[in-house]
């Protein structure tokens, strides 16, 4: 049988195909370079057909779990990747035989017994991991992109975990190898329901009822907003207490000011109809410099919006702690203002409004679209305030910098994916900021 890292490099030339082709692949859009294997093993000396693999691709690394065979069943061959030896090699996470075996990779948590024999199942949605579910009871998140060193998402969690934090999914365990954070083991919650997907389908109610204020709706989602901003001023708390933070003087928060506006003249450079409102945003971001109080920055989530939240039977959960993917590994495990996560909860809230409506020319169905994000963001810091030693909305300059910061961040990914969608955050920007 063929050495794991002489099957990985003979598959090289077909892996460059099948890597561009990956929603978690970082080098769309460029010539691929080579295909290096780093590590790989099997996962069972005896059967040869599960392989784990940590490939170099221009610097990046990428985890790969492979299988091979012969005579695959139907739903097998679209994810076949090439042939060595004549055995197809595969997409192993497709597979819920081999998946299922990933579970003897994990290295549990103090006090943690994991059930045997459980039916994996791959999640359909793959952002920048990969997620397999094991029977009701643990979801495996691999990194798809594995970095040296301490893993955010682990250690917040684990930090969490040891201070009773209610509003998380239980830490089990962990894939690590050579040094590298490979895969993440949590309680599943079978019974959970994804933020976004309740987010928008009050929307959907309240626009397929003309006439009808958000108020009235029957899909109202505004008391849901103001227990999920209590949970996560809850978090914020749980965070400051089982991690050390700091504060930021007006020398940080002017390097903090430059960097966005470093950011909102990159995205000018490359949408034009943001220039009539870029003086504007630029004199929000240097507001924050003038701030007469230190600001208190301490661990948070990073990346908040609804899609990663889910309200389970006990109330929310927070998930996905990894921070901003586009940011860099090393300033992703800084502190920061909890306000951050409060302007993306509330840029979030806006997404889940008018994604419905861009582009549409029903402006009472525009109106109420409008009316719905704010009731649901006033909603949510209401929450927030009440277990929150402070009301966010009381430290309007500082979470308006961060409400505009995150709505430039928004318009260069959406000029990245999905070009139609720019108006959105370009809307955003448009309501909470002046033209010049």
């Amino acid at each position: 049988m063929t050495a794991p890292d002489e099957l990985v490099a003979a598959l090289a030339p077909e892996l460059r195909s099948w890597l561009a082709q990956q929603r978690w692949f970082a080098g769309k859009g460029r010539e691929i370079g080579e295909v290096t294997p780093e590590l790989a093993r099997w996962l069972d000396d005896q059967r040869h057909d599960l392989l784990q693999a940590v490939v170099l691709v221009d610097g990046e690394r990428y985890q790969l779990i492979l299988g091979t065979g012969t005579n695959l069943p139907d739903y097998l061959r679209q994810t076949v990747i090439g042939e060595v030896d004549g055995r197809s090699v595969y997409d192993a996470t497709h597979d819920p035989s081999l998946a299922a075996r990933l579970l003897e990779l994990v290295d549990t948590e103090p006090g943690v017994e994991l059930a045997s024999d459980l039916r994996a199942r791959l999640i359909g949605v793959e952002q920048s991991n990969t997620s397999i579910v094991f029977g009701h009871d643990y979801i495996l998140k691999l990194f798809r992109r594995p970095l040296a060193g301490e893993n955010r998402d682990v250690a917040l969690h684990r930090a969490l975990a040891a201070v009773g934090s209610t509003h998380i999914a239980a830490p089990l365990g962990t894939i690590d190898e050579a040094g590298l954070m490979l895969g993440f083991l949590q309680q599943f919650l079978p019974d959970a329901v994804d933020g976004w997907a309740m987010a928008t389908a009050s929307v959907r109610d309240l626009l397929a009822e003309p006439g009808v204020q958000a108020a009235d709706a029957g899909g109202d989602f505004a008391g849901e907003a103001g227990r999920l901003g209590a949970a996560v001023a809850s978090v914020h708390a749980d965070l400051a207490t089982a991690l050390v933070g700091d504060t930021a003087g007006r020398d940080e928060l002017a390097a903090e000011a430059a960097g966005m506006s470093a950011r909102l003249r990159a995205v000018v450079a490359r949408l034009p109809a943001l220039e009539e409102f870029a003086g504007s945003v630029a004199s929000t971001f240097e507001a924050i410099t003038e701030l007469d109080e230190p600001v208190v920055r301490q661990h948070i989530h990073g990346d908040l919006h609804l899609g990663q939240t889910l309200r389970g039977t006990t109330g929310w959960v927070l998930i996905d702690f990894e921070g901003e993917p586009a940011a860099d590994p090393a300033r992703r495990l800084l502190p920061g203002s909890p306000l951050r996560d409060v302007a993306g909860m509330l840029r979030s809230f806006d997404y889940a409004a008018f994604q419905l409506v861009h582009g549409s020319s029903d402006a009472d169905q525009v109106t109420r679209a409008g009316e719905w994000a704010e009731r649901n963001r006033d909603a949510f810091c209401t929450g927030y305030a009440s277990v929150a030693a402070a009301d966010p909305r009381e430290h309007a300059t500082l979470l308006r910098a961060y409400e505009l910061d995150k709505a430039v961040y928004e318009i260069g990914y959406e000029l990245d994916h999905r070009p139609d969608w720019v108006n959105i955050p370009l809307g955003g920007i448009a309501r909470y900021a002046d033209p010049v």
